[in-house]
């Protein structure tokens, strides 16, 4: 199968995994060594922006206090069950630092050190960037199964799918673009 990096992958309903219902998940790398995503369409409901920079010590608290509502109250996404306290930041291309960000396609970046997370709140931020605790792995060939059984809809990067739309309305655009809803969506489609 050829690389599915920087697409999405769109959980069918009878997906087997709770924790993967509805999910809508960039992918940053996927090869012969297994796959790695972020989950982009599922906020954690009691955590914000905010709170991980006062958690990290990452501003003095009237610095924290003073930080513009859009950046404190940021979301902070369920990038997925693995290291779910280890913290991801998917970004556009015009913040990238040699040896802490990873780039996976030209217009879109990983970063996983603390500088972002400096730079989002005080200054130099990306234009674009969302931040995500946990990962979705995949061993060597597993992505492919579940694709092949189902599981799984891929789907073409956008920029708007990735940043622009409200985190609830992912899912749908998601599937939108091939044309489908939810009610159209079936189980049983198959792969040829």
């Amino acid at each position: 199968m050829e690389s599915l990096r920087g697409q999405f992958l769109v959980a069918m309903p009878d997906m087997g995994d709770d924790r993967f219902r509805e999910t809508v998940i960039y992918l940053v790398g996927h090869g012969d060594e297994g796959a790695m995503g972020l989950v982009i369409n599922q906020s954690l409901e009691d955590m914000k922006f905010a709170d991980i920079l006062e958690e990290l010590q990452l501003g003095a608290k009237d610095e924290l206090i003073q930080l513009p509502d859009a950046v404190r109250n940021r979301k902070v996404l369920r990038g997925g069950p693995v290291q779910k306290s280890r913290g991801f930041v998917l970004h556009s291309s015009d913040y990238f630092r040699v040896g802490n960000s990873y780039e996976v396609t030209d217009d879109i970046c990983l970063t996983a050190t603390l500088d972002i997370l400096k730079a989002i709140a005080f200054k130099n931020a990306p234009s674009d960037a969302l931040f995500a605790l946990g990962y979705c792995g995949w061993s060597p060939g597993q992505l492919e199964t579940e694709i092949q059984g189902n599981g799984w809809l891929t789907v073409p990067f956008s920029r708007e799918l990735l940043f622009g739309l409200p985190i609830e309305n992912r899912y749908d655009a998601a599937l939108a673009s091939l044309g489908i809803t939810r009610a159209s969506l079936s189980a049983t489609a198959g792969h040829g």
